[in-house]
């Protein structure tokens, strides 16, 4: 089986490990992102998928624009019996869906239709959800509403994150993914239309989505600190000594007592804690800004003196 595989991050690169250890599956080539500047430095970085492909002497396209007829002449080039789509990061036109027999199969870590779109790890953390899953669907050109060919749940934890979670998606996707696309190219499965009911949307996420809002319940901020860590991660600015200073928020758990003082840290029994609406929060691990991340109980004695 000839697979394009189209891809972008860590989670994608874990799926595409697995493509390619297969001996009945031939990888053809690798499609990903731009490659980006990273860190403080803004260092040129490739993407983990494309840093994989070219490990494996796959070939590597990086397209700005998905109607090119260059890139759109290179797909065609390589023959492929089908297209694997796990986090690539754009939305692929009908000129590309059209372009291999197969179709494209996108591995997407919902239980569709719930949280279509770009962020449905962070999204299930964030709203308390007791399960989610994967899906394995063909895709249309809307955003996750192509026919489904297999569904598996995950059950979450009370403290899941959203790398815990990534964890688990990858371990059930890859052999999931794997086993539906030889069934679905064998012609043994056949795609479902998705039930439109219960239908919801995530949205991509930036830096503003992880300020800490010390006014919400001690449940919903350490849902987000779970969630959001370490992408885009969650960040708030106190007063202290009559001076800002910016954090990052990295690790939670509730602390019980009734609020005294909602937003403004302190230092108990050695803890740092933080009111919010209805309880106290123990900062267990937190990075200041310019700072190297550090447990709450060394902030409290190096700054709440």
């Amino acid at each position: 089986m000839r697979v394009v595989f189209f891809g972008t991050p860590t989670l994608a690169r874990s799926i595409l490990e697995a493509l390619v250890a297969d001996p009945e599956i031939a990888v053809v080539g690798v499609v990903c992102q731009p490659d980006e500047p990273v860190g403080r430095k803004a260092i040129l970085t490739a993407p983990p998928t494309k840093q994989f492909a070219a490990e494996h002497s796959i070939p590597v396209f990086q397209p700005t624009k998905l109607k090119d007829e260059s890139f759109l002449a290179a797909i065609d080039a390589l023959h492929a019996d089908v297209a694997v789509v796990l986090a690539y990061g754009r939305i692929l036109p009908q000129i590309l869906l059209d372009r291999i027999p197969g179709g494209f199969i996108n591995v997407h870590p919902s239980l569709l239709p719930k949280y279509r779109g770009p962020s449905p790890i962070q999204a299930a953390i964030l709203n308390g959800d007791l399960k989610t899953g994967v899906s394995i669907m063909k895709l249309d050109a809307g955003m996750d509403t192509g026919p489904l060919l297999a569904q598996s749940e995950i059950e979450l934890a009370d403290d899941e994150t959203s790398e815990t979670l990534t964890k688990k998606v990858i371990e059930l996707s890859a052999p999931l993914l794997i086993e539906t696309l030889k069934s679905y190219i064998a012609r043994s499965i056949s795609p479902i239309a998705q039930n439109t009911n219960g239908a919801s949307i995530c949205k991509l996420l930036d830096r503003a989505d992880g300020k800490i809002d010390w006014t919400k319940s001690a449940v919903v901020i350490d849902r987000k600190v779970r969630a959001l860590t370490p992408w885009p991660g969650t960040s708030t600015t106190w007063m202290i000594s009559g001076k800002k200073v910016a954090v990052k928020i990295l690790k939670t758990v509730h602390a019980g007592s009734a609020p005294r003082d909602i937003g403004v840290p302190r230092s108990e029994s050695g803890k740092l804690v933080i009111d919010s609406a209805d309880g106290a929060i123990e900062i267990l691990e937190l990075q200041p800004a310019g700072g190297k991340p550090m447990t709450g109980a060394d902030f409290a004695r190096g700054y709440l003196k």
